[in-house]
């Protein structure tokens, strides 16, 4: 497939083919991230896949880690809850999310492998950088909302907080291989909103 100019011809609007070329390819690594894992999201693959050239492919993504983080930031706000405002309900959901990810075989084995190559592999680094920021990005708004709102603590760190909800499912699953269910999830912010609640 012929490659496709970036920009319209006046530098500006960028061209509807490239966004459609942008997204089938995107759709498809995330089919593949899901079916198979990490390891299978390569141009080649999502090449043959997406029916999007490798040479576009590659203008978009110069590499795989680049490619792998917009598929991760996709899937993420795919997963991502909208909050309603209803603290305990906005907690639970959210970390429901990430429960679900933990126990999807494919995603699991991509948290893994980020969190043991970042140390050596610098681009892993990055990533495994990105995964916490954007995995715990609408945790923290939720927690902040509700110090804003005076139904948690004033003094509560919003950092700490995210580290205390998502923290246990984390270490549950991926450091003692560990299964839990929504129960768990409930009564861990239950116990966290038992904690923090507002003080006088």
């Amino acid at each position: 497939m012929a490659s496709e100019p970036a920009h319209s011809p006046d530098g500006g609007t960028v061209d509807p083919r490239v966004l459609r070329s942008r997204a089938a390819a995107l759709a498809a690594a995330r089919a593949i991230l899901l079916e198979d894992g990490w390891e299978a999201v390569t141009h080649v693959a999502v090449a043959t896949r997406s029916g999007v050239g490798r040479t576009t492919l590659y203008r978009h993504w110069p590499d795989t880690i680049a490619l792998l983080r917009d598929v991760l930031r996709e899937q993420m706000e795919i997963d991502h809850t909208v909050p309603t405002g209803v603290l305990r309900d906005d907690l639970t959901s959210e970390l429901e999310v990430l429960r679900g990810q933990l126990h999807r075989p494919p995603l699991e084995r991509t948290m893994r492998t980020m969190i043991e190559r970042a140390p050596t592999h610098p681009a892993y680094g990055e990533l495994k950088e990105f995964l916490y920021q954007e995995g715990s990005r609408v945790l923290g708004e939720i927690v902040r909302s509700g110090i804003a709102r005076g139904e948690l603590d004033a003094r509560l760190d919003p950092s700490r907080a995210v580290d205390q909800l998502a923290g246990p499912l984390i270490y549950r699953r991926l450091l003692a291989g560990q299964t839990f269910t929504t129960t768990y999830v409930h009564d861990l912010v239950d116990d966290f909103l038992r904690a923090h609640r507002p003080r006088p």
